[in-house]
């Protein structure tokens, strides 16, 4: 494993951290690896971090625009699998909660709900050599007391990786 590709969690990380949770889950939003998962593997997994609220204000379709929005869909993953290639990621800064203006002008809407902005180094490695560039993806979680939340942990329930969805 590169050096700059600290293990992702497998699943969702279990937590009352909303910061650890929230670094978690951007890591593993760009992290793949055409030589060990499949593309539905790779959905699959992403998709199981992603809890779906009761009032339904999280769809899965959105799901499925964010994780493409980060540069994967079945074609270039289809194509990268001919050339080995692998995706790592690394955290270089967070901002979470009040540190985010758009947070502090628009409040969540309930308690327990925290929004994570993270910065990565993100490396795409191919047999042809690697690519890389810096990646903002937003992550939001649902901690107690919120009633939708686990009584003893927090839950992703979006990540926004979109250019008009990343919260600043």
């Amino acid at each position: 494993m590169p050096p700059d590709a600290a293990p992702v969690p497998a699943g969702e990380p279990s937590t009352l951290n909303f910061r650890q949770l929230a670094a978690a889950a951007a890591r593993a939003v760009y992290t793949w690896d055409t030589r060990t998962a499949t593309y539905s593997q790779t959905y699959g997994r992403l998709r199981g971090w992603w809890h779906v609220l009761p009032d339904g204000s999280n769809p899965l379709t959105v799901f499925a625009t964010q994780f493409e929005a980060t540069g994967t869909n079945a074609a270039a993953y289809a194509s990268l699998t001919g050339s080995q290639g692998y995706r790592t990621a690394r955290l270089l800064n967070a901002s979470c909660d009040s540190q985010l203006a758009q947070y502090v002008q628009h409040p969540p809407p309930w308690a327990g709900m925290h929004v994570c902005t993270e910065t990565l180094a993100v490396t795409e490695h191919a047999t042809s050599g690697t690519n890389n560039y810096t990646a903002p993806v937003s992550v939001v979680v649902n901690c107690p007391p919120a009633a939708t939340a686990p009584a003893n942990r927090c839950d992703v329930v979006a990540f926004y990786a979109a250019a008009d969805r990343i919260v600043y």
